[in-house]
């Protein structure tokens, strides 16, 4: 998980818009080098089990999680892969819920807009 270790910010969602991502806080993903991670984006929080492949010679994380949605115990599973344009592209699942897909950038937490 080495190209991927550390947190990104989440610019797009298929089922969202940046102001819903952006409600509670800046939406992000963050992988630890410990195989554990988490992410936030609209009022969900999600704690992560991550595991690294070679898929499509890219490197990827599929992950399962529980968290957290504005009270609310959800869990679910996802993936990240990096592209070649050092974004991750991803898809995240939420238990008998909602499912989208997702881009995301390396996390500059002094940009003066927060994004």
């Amino acid at each position: 998980m080495r190209c991927l270790t550390g947190r990104w910010r989440i610019v797009q969602m298929d089922l969202w818009d940046r102001d819903a991502i952006d409600l509670v806080e800046p939406g992000f993903i963050d992988f630890a080098g410990n195989g554990t991670g988490q992410f936030g984006f609209i009022a969900v929080r999600g704690w992560m089990d991550c595991r690294t492949t070679e898929r499509d010679d890219r490197t990827t994380v599929e992950f399962s999680w529980n968290g957290d949605d504005d009270g609310d115990q959800v869990s679910g599973r996802g993936w990240a892969a990096l592209v070649d344009d050092a974004t991750l592209e991803g898809h995240l699942f939420i238990h008998l819920g909602d499912d989208s897909a997702y881009r995301a950038e390396p996390f500059v937490a002094d940009r003066p807009d927060g994004r």
